[in-house]
């Protein structure tokens, strides 16, 4: 169960790093739209899991080693925006969001 304050770190990183990928897509991930689908924080606001889904959907498989390769830049770029808001900014983990893949899975079925 997630608290209230779980709650509004989450959404202040899921905006902030939305707005990272909108600006640096271009100079770190060759221009891919990348969209933050959701992210979770522990209890201890120690950890964040980020959640993304990418497009074109073509080369998703050597897409996160590049965002884990750029792991640093993305938190030091973070922390600065959210220096004021938390004490400690919390560690990132990327994942790959698949639901859109599996929502568009379920319409090919559905229709055939």
């Amino acid at each position: 169960m997630t608290t209230l304050r779980q709650n509004k770190v989450a959404r202040l990183v899921q905006k902030e790093l939305a707005s990272f990928f909108q600006i640096e897509s271009r100079n770190y991930f060759q221009g891919k739209m990348i969209t933050v689908t959701q992210v979770r924080v522990s209890p201890d606001l120690s950890l964040a899991k980020v959640y993304l889904s990418i497009f074109p959907l073509d080369k998703n498989e050597d897409f996160m080693p590049t965002v884990n390769q750029h792991k640093k830049i993305i938190r030091n770029a973070l922390s600065q925006k959210i220096r004021y808001q938390l004490r400690i900014m919390p560690e990132l983990a990327f994942f790959h969001d698949d639901s859109i893949d599996y929502a568009d899975r379920i319409d090919k079925l559905l229709k055939s």
